[in-house]
């Protein structure tokens, strides 16, 4: 038949299959998700796959609300609630930051007046832009996406080095299985060679992630290739993300975040 508007019988069928099992269309984490709970009625694999859709951007909304429909079939209720908390607490933090880029927290000034405890301090934008993006590589690594949490935790480094934020670093490493990065890393701690290094605790756990790399301590891994997925929108263009917040003429954007973009080129390696 002319006119080419005649769908395929594959295309048809595949079609009749989705609205059959009541599944959006397409192939990506979330469908796959949606057909593990409808289909597979599996809910174990269900729940992993609403976690990768959450983390790879894919209908984000939908896939909070049906992951906690499925934990709470499973009596995992308070699960799901702390899942909608986390995502909410990250988006949160990323709009911390973005205000801090635009200049709106601390006027453009490089430094701010805390108080805490009744006491007067100040607080400069490097710190409080690392003390961000460590609580939020903290956040990506209880949703397991180590990969997001790795750049977030290497951007804070590269700002605001210290002990305790370079040992999360290396444990994301080691989630990873890229345990050379992470000795490197966890050496530095015990070395002395980042701010914190001579606080007991931070020592502690460094020793302690080391130990769990000793039967790697001899081999020739080769790290593992990384999975790519829209989050890398994020977490691999952190700094292109953030030249987006606002327009480059006439802001009140920090220097800091003028020295960051040079460390463009290794997070993307």
């Amino acid at each position: 038949m002319e006119g080419g508007n005649e769908k395929s019988p594959n295309k048809v069928e595949k079609e009749a299959y989705h609205v059959l099992h009541k599944l959006p269309p397409g192939d990506s984490p979330y469908v796959r998700a949606k057909h593990m709970q409808l289909v597979e009625k599996d809910p174990d694999a269900a729940i992993v796959l609403f976690w990768k859709a959450i983390n790879a951007g894919d209908r984000v909304d939908s896939a909070l609300k049906d992951m906690a429909v499925v934990m709470k079939q499973q009596d995992r209720a308070e699960e799901a609630i702390e899942a909608i908390k986390l995502e909410e607490q990250i988006e949160l933090l990323k709009q911390k930051l973005r205000r801090i880029y635009k200049g709106e927290t601390f006027n453009g000034k490089p430094t701010k007046t805390a108080r805490s405890h009744g006491r007067k301090f100040h607080v400069t934008i490097k710190q409080e832009t690392s003390k961000i993006l460590g609580n939020l590589g903290w956040a990506y690594m209880q949703q397991t996406n180590y990969i997001a949490a790795e750049v977030v935790y290497r951007k804070a480094q590269f700002i605001d080095p210290d002990a305790n934020k370079a040992c999360n670093l290396g444990l994301c490493l080691i989630k990873q299985a890229r345990y050379h990065e992470a000795w490197s890393v966890l050496e530095e701690v015990l070395q002395g060679k980042l701010f914190g290094s001579d606080d007991q605790k931070s020592r502690n756990r460094a020793e302690e992630l080391l130990q769990e790399l000793k039967p790697w301590e001899s081999t020739n891994l080769t790290p593992p290739l990384r999975e790519t997925s829209p989050e890398d929108a994020f977490v691999h263009g952190l700094d292109q993300l953030m030249s987006n917040w606002t327009t480059p003429s006439r802001s009140k954007r920090l220097p800091i975040f003028e020295e960051i973009y040079p460390y463009r080129d290794q997070l993307a390696c």
